[in-house]
């Protein structure tokens, strides 16, 4: 592959742009194997393409939710598997996706919780 970029791959910059994280942290995420780039250039470097684009949307989605990056690597491997199965085995990894679901939504209330909290200190903090 050359050293360019097509219009399928893009180098770890644009990644980090495109999702608005830094390129340590999406060289992190391939560190401790959340992310893995598709290919390489000829010179080493990593190549990317819209599909690990999104595998770390859902990373970077999760990550304020407070997901470790164990729960983390355990639902994109659900997801993973959920693409090739079909009968039983699907309906299981269906079942620990919809765990995933309930989950989030109870972190996500806490986080609205939390945010509304936010909120009256704030106008403490101005009434002052």
């Amino acid at each position: 592959m050359s050293e360019q970029t097509t219009d399928t791959t893009m180098h770890i910059g644009e990644l980090a742009d495109r999702t608005g994280l830094s390129t340590r942290t999406v060289r992190h995420y391939d560190d401790v194997g959340l992310l893995h780039p598709t290919g390489r250039t000829e010179g080493g470097f990593r190549l990317y393409t819209q599909d690990d684009l999104q595998r770390l949307l859902v990373i970077r989605r999760m990550k304020p939710l407070g997901y470790s990056l164990e729960q983390m690597a355990e639902l994109l491997g659900i997801i993973d598997r959920l693409e090739g199965v079909d009968g039983a085995e699907r309906d299981r990894l269906q079942a620990e996706i919809d765990a995933y679901v309930a989950d989030t939504e109870e972190r996500r209330a806490k986080l609205v919780r939390n945010l509304e909290w936010a909120d009256e200190f704030l106008g403490i903090l101005r009434a002052k």
